[in-house]
């Protein structure tokens, strides 16, 4: 990118997402100008071609610009969690952040800021445990991939630039996590799922692209939890669900049909229990536009 750019330029990877897509729109209508990696054949000047499989970005295209941000990664929702998928979820996000690492360290003039997505998973099955961005993180297939995918974006950290990593938790917006609980929730078969009690961390769509562009001009860097500041168990969301749709809320799912029907993932998502909150960003000055359940599906 040119370093006469008069305009605040972001670098989006992962741009057909639906956070993506929600925070380009965001960006955009605060005069950024939006620039999105694609693996295909770039339209206009506002796309530029990679290929984070192979290791392949033209440092050009970070170079100058304000903000790099890194949403990309197969789905941790399709499941059963099968061995290839298991690689696609860990290769796709360590390639593509290692990729931009690289890229970024490579730049005759480095970005601002180096955002890159990570999860939640982090913190594995911590039970009622109050969880903050200082707590370890633990065993499980997606504390894993945390480990490897924050590790992979060493070489910008090395390079100066600051990295912060996005440990999102549930995103509460039209689409993502969400699809499959409306839909079955939409078809009467609203349900509590396990016991319910374990915290499934969440945020709202509005909010969770109000933080990245927070996390920009924010000295911040590192680990930070976008979670909601109130947590809720699984049963206090799927209620809420079919509150805010008027459908029932009648069944339960036992956990041995989440153990068998859906595998290690079934369990890391559904039954795992993560009551993490948001500390470094409330202590930044980030003020939540929603703090309950309800608040956020009545926004979506």
């Amino acid at each position: 990118m040119s370093e006469s750019l008069t305009e605040r330029t972001a670098v989006i990877a992962g741009a057909s997402g639906f956070i993506a897509q929600a925070l380009a729109d965001r960006l955009r209508s605060h005069g950024w100008r939006v620039v999105r990696l694609v693996r295909g054949r770039p339209v206009g000047a506002n796309e530029v071609a990679w290929n984070p499989a192979a290791g392949e970005l033209d440092s050009s295209a970070v170079s100058g610009v304000d903000a790099v941000i890194n949403l990309a990664g197969a789905s941790i929702g399709k499941m059963p969690w099968t061995a290839a998928w298991k690689r696609e979820i860990m290769d796709s996000r360590v390639n593509t952040t290692r990729t931009l690492a690289t890229a970024i360290a490579a730049a005759d003039v480095p970005p601002k800021v180096f955002i890159n997505a990570s999860g939640t998973g982090a913190y594995g099955h911590r039970g009622d445990e109050a969880l903050t961005e200082a707590s370890s993180r633990s065993t499980g297939f997606l504390a894993d991939v945390v480990v490897a995918w924050e590790e992979a974006a060493a070489g910008a950290i090395a390079a100066g630039v600051r990295t912060v990593f996005l440990r999102t938790g549930i995103v509460l917006g039209n689409g993502g996590a969400l699809t499959p609980l409306r839909l079955a929730t939409n078809l009467g078969a609203g349900a509590r799922v396990g016991s319910g009690k374990q915290w499934w961390p969440w945020i709202s769509l509005t909010d969770e692209v109000r933080a990245i562009e927070h996390l920009i001009d924010s000295a911040v860097a590192g680990p930070v939890n976008l979670v909601a500041p109130t947590p809720a168990t699984s049963e206090t969301i799927t209620r809420a669900l079919a509150r805010s749709m008027r459908r029932p809320h009648l069944f339960v799912i036992p956990e041995w049909v989440v153990r068998l029907g859906f595998g290690q993932g079934g369990v890391e998502l559904l039954l795992w229990s993560q009551k993490a909150s948001p500390t470094v960003l409330t202590r930044d000055g980030f003020v939540f536009e929603h703090t309950t359940v309800d608040d956020a599906l009545a926004a979506v």
